[in-house]
């Protein structure tokens, strides 16, 4: 078997990504909350050259996972972080790969954040105090952070850089308040406001999906929104292209604004999700 050699593993990355950007991609101790949807990000980052992942996500691969989540078959039943960690040692041994078998939520947010360079977030917005607490930690600390979401035939990628002021918890502020005051601090009310705003940028098919399964939910329901390999592999390339870009000290488009693309249209857009 041969051994592992890094500069031979990332050489036909010359020419796209410079020595200085690939030393950057090496050393960065990257944070990956949610690892289902984040499965795609987190495969394309070992490939590109990252090797040092932290992985929290209590959940365990399912069957109806597989049709767009970076797992195999002989993955169902195992955790999800676990069966990360082995594809991405497949990849690079040498990669250093801490798996939390849990739930980011408020109680290990700030320890997780603290340890990070860089965070990649694709917790399921369901568990909205999960999100606002690691995006809120992210900007007390001063961490660069991403996130995304599978768009049908598309994605969206949003950036937070360090410092901005505009973090996810101060962009939703006021969904947050306009919910609470209606008296339903819900996932569904406030996700609701949110692509109220940016609706009539996507895709009519997306927010007709969107739209049965927030009318499921209303009541409590687990309801699996439909959600394809198309938009996973989207989240997975488009997200690793702004990483990459930040890294290399490149214009990145930043919050409110997220990018979003769609294959369905072929179009990208910058869209203002705060307006």
């Amino acid at each position: 078997m041969a051994n592992f050699n890094y500069d031979n593993f990332v050489t036909r990355n010359s020419g796209y990504i410079a020595q200085d950007t690939q030393d950057k991609i090496r050393n960065a101790r990257v944070l990956f909350a949610g690892c289902g949807l984040g499965s795609g990000p987190v495969i394309c980052a070992a490939r590109t050259g990252f090797q040092n992942f932290m992985l929290i996500d209590g959940d365990t691969v399912d069957a109806h996972n597989l049709n767009r989540q970076f797992f195999d078959f002989d993955d169902v039943g195992t955790p999800k972080v676990e069966a990360l960690k082995k594809h991405i040692l497949r990849i690079n041994p040498e990669a250093k790969v801490e798996a939390h078998v849990a739930m980011l939520d408020k109680n290990n947010a700030a320890d997780l954040v603290s340890q990070a360079d860089l965070i990649f977030d694709t917790i399921d917005f369901v568990d909205l105090e999960a999100v606002l607490a690691l995006h809120g930690n992210a900007a007390a600390r001063g961490k660069p952070i991403f996130t995304a979401m599978n768009i049908g035939f598309g994605a969206g990628v949003m950036y937070f850089p360090p410092g901005s002021g505009n973090s996810l918890p101060a962009i939703l502020q006021r969904d947050v308040e306009a919910a609470a005051a209606e008296g339903n601090l819900s996932y569904t009310a406030v996700f609701q406001r949110v692509m109220g705003r940016i609706g009539a940028h996507l895709d009519r098919q997306v927010m007709e999906e969107v739209a049965k399964a927030l009318t499921i939910m209303e009541d409590g329901t687990a309801c699996p929104a439909s959600q394809i390999a198309v938009g996973s592999f989207s989240v997975a390339a488009l997200a690793m292209a702004m990483m990459h870009d930040m890294l290399a000290g490149m214009e990145v488009p930043s919050a409110p604004n997220m990018v979003i693309h769609s294959f369905r249209n072929h179009v990208t857009k910058l869209v203002n999700i705060a307006s």
